[in-house]
């Protein structure tokens, strides 16, 4: 088998185990919901910057979106595509990762976790950075390529924000100064910052800001009418999620001006 057949072959396979694990940690299989596990330190009321629990259905797109790129990929006709020469093996580390991030969480590492969500960011910034260097080539591909792995990372990096949230808090450092509603409004305008430097970065791609944008504002809802309101953090998520959609379509817009 040689390396293209084998990269593309990883990639199926380690889609298939991403499933698995998204249902394992749904509560399939013997497992623990993620919402319950770790002594609900992930959970929607966990932490101020805790999404709404309907957030997490844009997982359900991203699977559905990578178990597509997974088939598409491993066509003969990509088999020797430069741009999956590039990315191939990082989309298949960003599966393995994303499994291995709900296997510590069932085993209750919260500190763990959060070492994982930053190596699975780190994976998808890099795909996004063999993607801009490589142009997709059709609009299926932009769609499967480009579409899912925006998704992917723009939510990953809300998900991130709340993951460290989540471990400080069982750290139980006290307030340290700002206490967790101040605390919570600094994350808060770093996801916000970060959505900018995106849009920036990448000449406005929708896909990356968008999952971004659904993420802040669901934390927003969740501080609004969740049991653990917070009358300051939800109209700052607020904001937050409508800078992360518009800065992208305001440099999207710019560009073809």
């Amino acid at each position: 088998m040689n390396r293209d057949l084998t990269r593309q072959v990883s990639v199926l396979v380690l889609a298939v185990v991403a499933i698995f694990g998204a249902a394992w940690g749904a509560g399939a299989f013997g497992g623990t919901p993620t919402s319950e596990a770790a002594d609900g330190a992930l959970s929607a009321s966990a932490t101020p910057v805790a999404p709404g629990t309907t957030a997490f259905s844009i997982w359900s797109v991203i699977y559905l979106g990578l178990v597509a790129y997974a088939v598409w990929q491993a066509l003969p006709a990509q088999r020797e595509s430069a741009r999956q020469r590039s990315m191939g093996w990082l989309a298949a580390v960003s599966m393995l990762l994303n499994a291995g991030w709900l296997l510590v969480v069932q085993a209750g590492s919260v500190w763990a976790s959060v070492v994982v969500m930053a190596a699975l960011l780190t994976t998808l910034v890099m795909i996004l950075e063999r993607m801009r260097a490589t142009p997709s080539s059709s609009l299926v591909e932009t769609v499967l390529v480009d579409g899912t792995f925006g998704l992917y990372l723009g939510w990953v990096t809300v998900a991130a924000i709340a993951n460290v949230a989540a471990a400080l808090k069982t750290a139980e450092p006290g307030d340290l100064g700002l206490g967790a509603t101040g605390w919570s409004v600094v994350l808060l305008v770093v996801a916000a910052l970060i959505a900018v430097g995106f849009a920036v970065h990448t000449g406005g791609r929708l896909a990356i800001n968008l999952a971004m944008a659904w993420g802040l504002a669901w934390i927003a809802v969740a501080r609004w009418e969740g049991p653990l309101e917070d009358s300051t953090v939800a109209p700052v998520a607020a904001a937050a999620a409508a800078v992360a959609l518009l800065s992208a379509v305001v440099v999207r817009l710019r560009r073809r001006a």
